[in-house]
């Protein structure tokens, strides 16, 4: 056990660490400005969300994709290596792309984005990012800023408390876009018929 103990008491500190990372992500109505565009492209005018994100951010945006999808609000990932062989063409111009940069100015993204544009210049652009002074923020309809806080990667390098803080934002776009279609149980079954989550949310809507 002494051995153990200051381990224990490290990942206290880390998780201190990341707590106050969420705890910190500044409160802006971006929030619902992001909502409010996400419903009327994808809820009014019948187009989807365009999620992207490069390394550990694609996999954050790639998870915020698949739960929209799954609670009511059409989306897909689109890597952004593969959107210049190709992918580019799931992409209409009722789409509305989400893209994550915790720098705010990855270079496959800003390249993603130019290639939308030039596809449909009409797209508009929301922006999860640690840079509110990045190229993406400036470009974006609107932009969602982290707080930028420090990695708990013992480097300062690796990805963790800034993928955290944005899979924490995209919880959140998630939640308030549930609230504003008014999505059911009914609606989360139809969509998740398989498991424990299906039979679970069959049960709540009354549906065999």
């Amino acid at each position: 056990m002494s051995t153990q103990y200051p381990m224990l008491l490290e990942v206290e500190d880390l998780l201190r660490q990341e707590s106050e990372a969420v705890r910190n992500i500044p409160v802006s109505d971006s929030f619902i400005r992001a909502v409010d565009l996400i419903y009327k492209k994808v809820h009014q005018e019948g187009g989807k969300v365009i999620a992207s994100g490069m390394g550990k951010a694609g996999q954050i945006a790639e998870n915020i994709a698949t739960t929209l999808s799954s609670t009511g609000t059409p989306a897909v990932f689109l890597h952004p290596s593969e959107a210049q062989h190709g992918d580019l063409g799931v992409i209409r111009q009722n789409d509305v792309l989400l893209v994550l940069s915790n720098s705010g100015k990855t270079r496959e993204i800003l390249e993603l984005v130019g290639l939308t544009h030039n596809l449909y210049s009409s797209v508009p652009l929301i922006v999860i990012t640690g840079n509110p002074d990045g190229e993406l923020p400036k470009i974006a309809e609107v932009s969602i800023f982290t707080g930028n806080p420090k990695e708990v990667c013992i480097l300062g390098l690796t990805p963790t408390t800034s993928t955290t803080t944005m899979t924490v934002i995209g919880d959140i776009l998630v939640v308030l876009e549930m609230k504003k279609i008014g999505f059911s149980h009914a609606d989360y079954a139809k969509r998740h018929h398989g498991g424990y989550l299906g039979q679970k949310s069959r049960n709540a809507a009354n549906i065999l």
